[in-house]
């Protein structure tokens, strides 16, 4: 009997548990109450969900930004994207830098312009790049020590494409790169040898 009693209580425990404490849940959570959702989120059927106010929606596209496809070439996974991390309205949008030759690379997708070492120009990641709205338009790329330099937005950092023939094996641009031109990087006071990607933040100039 005693036993019985302490496997009952043990079940109960186990039952209760995931609501017990501060656990709040976020969209399509486990709950039992509306104060087991995060904000403004509504317990409905034992899942937390958005009613009416969108945060669902834009939690998602932040969080959920996942790589649409993947392929394997010469032994690496490369992944595909064609989003990026939602741009933040308030503050600036965390990114990484890395350096991009606009002078004697591609033409820029935006004028089909080369544009040499000592202009400020930048490529951004497929989603943020947005299929050219953001061609011709001033962001602000802010360095890790309070410097920040602007510069123009003349092409796109592929993130959907790369890893074959026709790339000549070089893997896409990840969800999240803004591609800086010398001057760009001499802006903000970083080192030219390009080893190494930056984290930086941007925002609209």
């Amino acid at each position: 009997m005693p036993n019985f009693v302490f496997l009952s209580l043990l079940l109960l425990y186990i039952v209760f548990l995931p609501f017990s404490g501060a656990s709040i849940s976020s969209c399509n959570g486990p709950c039992q109450y509306s104060s087991d959702c995060r904000g403004a989120l509504v317990c409905i059927s034992g899942k937390c969900k958005d009613v009416g106010t969108h945060f669902c929606t834009l939690e998602s596209d932040h969080r959920n930004c996942e790589p649409s496809g993947s392929t394997l070439y010469n032994g690496t996974v490369c992944l595909f994207y064609d989003c990026s991390p939602p741009v933040l309205t308030r503050g600036s949008t965390p990114a990484k830098l890395k350096h991009r030759d606009f002078q004697y690379s591609f033409p820029s997708e935006c004028d089909g312009k080369l544009y040499p070492a000592t202009e400020r120009v930048v490529a951004m990641s497929t989603g943020w790049f947005n299929r050219g709205s953001r061609c011709g338009q001033m962001i602000r790329v802010f360095g890790g020590d309070g410097r920040s330099v602007v510069a123009e937005v003349v092409d796109e950092c592929v993130s959907f494409r790369g890893c074959d023939e026709e790339s000549e094996g070089k893997p896409p641009c990840g969800n999240d790169i803004i591609e800086g031109s010398e001057a760009v990087w001499k802006g903000l006071g970083l080192n030219n040898d390009y080893s190494d990607d930056v984290n930086v933040t941007w925002s609209m100039a």
